[in-house]
C-alpha cells in the first residue's frame, strides 16, 4: 500500500458527510478546508425542518466555534463567500430512505456529483432508546449505504464505529469484521429484521394499552439494555454500533467501505484548536466532576489503560483512509487507538488532573476554593459500593432525620450532597465495564498506513501516531483546560 498526496487528492472531490453538527465531523469539515481549499463541494446532511433551518444550524452550531477561528483568520473578509461557495447544508436524516432528501432534483445532483460519502451520524448514549439507537446506528448505516451505492463517482464510503463494538474482553483485539449475525454470546445468532420487528411489535403492545410517552421511553431503554447483554454486549449504543458494521458489511456489494473504529475521542491536540472538544465523553465527565469539587473518588482500577485518542487524530487517520483505499473494492477495518502504541493509565490521568488542581486554583460558584485532593480508585465493586454508604448514603440519612426534626434548615445540604450521590452513581452505571477494561486494540493495520505515507510533510500535516503524544504534557495543558473551558458550565 502507498499513498500519495492527500492535499492532491482532496481537490475538486466532492464529499457528503452525515452527523454534520456532531464533534468529529467538525474537525473533519475544518482540516479538509483548511488543508485544501480546493476541495469542490462538502455536503453537510443537518436535521432541520425545512433548507433555510438546515443553513441557519450549520451558520449557528458549526462555523461559529473556536476550531474555525484559524480558517476565518486565514480567509480574513472572503470567508463567508469561501464558506458559500465550498460548503451547501442539506436538510435531511439518516434515519429515511435517501437520508431524508425529498426533493428529486437535488439527489440526483448529489448522485452524479459526490465522489465520498462520510458517515459520522450516531447516537452515542449508552443506554439510548431501543428504537430510536436502531433507527441512527443501524438503520442509518445501511441508508448511508444504499445511498452511495447510487453515485456514480463513488470512490469511498467511509463509516465511523467504535472500537467497543468488540465487547468487554481482555489480551489484544484484532481489527476484523463481523460476520453477518454474529453475536458475542455465540450461543445465539443475531437476527436483525428480528429486532426491528421485535421493537415494532413492543410499541404497538405498549400503544395497545395507551402508555405514556415516559412509560415507552423506559420500556424502550429497558428493551435495548435487556438485547444487547444478552447478545454480548455492555450497553445499547456498542450493540447496535456492531449491527450496523454487520449491515453494510453484508450488503456494500462491491463499494470500497472502510470502517474506522476509534476509541475513547478525547479533544483536539494539535490542530486547528488545541484543547477544543464538545460533549462530555467518558473520561470527561470523571475529570469534570473531579476538579469542580464534585467526586473525590471512583470505581476502577489506577491500572487499567484508558483507550484515549485526541479526535484530530481520529480525523486524519479518517482522511488518510479516504486517499488509500479509493476505489479499491474492498472492505477494510481500522482501529484507531493508543493502548498498543502509548498507553496511558487511569492512574496517569489521576495524577495529571491533580497536577492540574495544584497549579489552577479551582473554586465553586459561592468562591469558595476546591482543595486538591488525591483521587480515590474503587478496585471493586464491594468496594465502591462501600465508598458510596460511608461518603453519601449515611450523610444523606443523618441530614433527612435532622431535616425533619429541624423543618428543612438543612435542605440545602442534603439536595447538594444528594446531587453528588446521583452524579457518582450515574457516571458508575454507565461507565462501569470500561472501569476495568482489560482488552487492548491492535492498531496494525493503522501502522501499515502510517508506514505507507510517502509524504514527510503530509505525514505531520496528518498525522495520527499515538508515540507522538506526550500524554502528561496533552493531559495537564491542552485536554482538562480545554474540558473545563468547553464543557463546564
Amino acid at each position: 500500500m502507498e499513498i500519495g498526496s492527500i492535499v492532491e487528492y482532496l481537490e475538486e472531490k466532492s464529499i457528503l458527510v452525515t452527523g454534520s453538527t456532531g464533534f468529529l465531523a467538525k474537525i473533519f469539515v475544518e482540516k479538509v478546508l483548511r488543508v485544501q481549499p480546493n476541495v469542490k463541494k462538502l455536503f453537510l446532511l443537518v436535521r432541520a425542518s425545512d433548507a433555510k433551518l438546515a443553513t441557519e444550524r450549520f451558520q449557528n452550531e458549526v462555523i461559529t466555534k473556536e476550531l474555525f477561528d484559524v480558517l476565518k483568520k486565514k480567509h480574513g473578509e472572503d470567508f463567508d463567500s469561501f464558506i458559500s461557495k465550498k460548503v451547501h447544508p442539506i436538510k435531511g436524516d439518516i434515519i429515511h430512505e435517501n437520508l431524508g432528501i425529498e426533493d428529486y432534483n437535488l439527489r440526483e445532483m448529489l448522485w452524479k456529483e459526490i465522489d465520498i460519502v462520510v458517515n459520522v451520524a450516531a447516537t452515542t448514549n449508552f443506554y439510548e432508546r431501543y428504537d430510536v439507537a436502531l433507527n441512527i446506528n443501524v438503520l442509518g448505516a445501511k441508508h448511508a449505504l444504499e445511498f452511495a451505492k447510487q453515485c456514480t463517482k463513488l470512490k469511498m464510503l467511509l463509516h465511523v464505529s467504535t472500537a467497543y463494538v468488540a465487547g468487554v474482553k481482555e489480551g489484544i483485539i484484532s481489527e476484523k469484521p463481523f460476520c453477518f449475525g454474529e453475536a458475542l454470546n455465540k450461543d445465539l445468532y443475531l437476527d436483525i429484521e428480528g429486532e426491528l420487528r421485535l421493537v415494532e411489535e413492543r410499541k404497538k403492545k405498549l400503544h395497545e394499552k395507551n402508555s405514556t410517552k415516559d412509560v415507552e421511553k423506559i420500556a424502550m431503554k429497558d428493551l435495548g439494555i435487556e438485547r444487547a447483554r444478552m447478545y454480548g454486549w455492555p450497553n445499547t449504543y456498542v450493540f447496535t454500533k456492531a449491527m450496523g458494521e454487520m449491515l453494510i458489511g453484508h450488503l456494500r456489494g462491491d463499494i470500497p467501505l472502510v470502517i474506522m473504529r476509534p476509541t475513547i475521542i478525547t479533544s483536539v491536540y494539535k490542530d486547528s484548536s488545541p484543547g477544543w472538544v464538545e460533549g462530555a465523553r467518558t473520561i470527561d465527565s470523571v475529570i469534570l466532576g473531579y476538579v469542580k469539587g464534585d467526586i473525590s473518588g471512583f470505581l476502577g482500577d489506577p491500572e487499567v489503560i484508558l483507550d484515549l485518542i485526541p479526535g484530530d487524530m481520529v480525523v486524519n487517520a479518517m482522511i488518510s483512509a479516504i486517499t488509500a483505499h479509493s476505489n479499491q473494492h474492498s472492505e477494510f477495518i481500522y482501529h484507531v487507538s493508543s493502548s498498543v502504541r502509548n498507553l496511558v493509565k487511569y492512574s496517569t490521568v489521576e495524577q495529571c488532573a491533580y497536577q492540574y488542581m495544584k497549579k489552577n486554583t479551582q473554586t465553586r460558584g459561592d468562591g469558595k476554593t476546591i482543595k486538591a485532593v488525591r483521587f480515590q480508585f474503587m478496585r471493586t465493586m464491594s468496594i465502591f459500593h462501600r465508598y458510596m454508604f460511608l461518603h453519601y448514603r449515611l450523610p444523606l440519612e443523618g441530614l433527612r432525620l435532622i431535616n425533619l426534626a429541624l423543618f428543612g434548615l438543612f435542605s440545602q445540604q442534603f439536595n447538594k450532597i444528594w446531587k453528588k450521590y446521583k452524579l457518582v452513581f450515574r457516571l458508575a452505571d454507565i461507565y462501569a465495564p470500561y472501569a476495568f477494561y482489560k482488552g487492548s486494540f491492535d492498531d496494525s493495520n493503522l501502522e501499515r498506513l502510517r508506514k505507507a505515507m510517502r509524504n514527510g510533510d503530509e505525514g505531520k500535516l496528518f498525522d495520527f501516531d499515538p508515540k507522538h503524544i506526550e500524554w502528561d504534557d496533552y493531559l495537564i495543558n491542552i485536554h482538562i483546560p480545554g474540558v473545563l473551558k468547553h464543557l463546564r458550565k
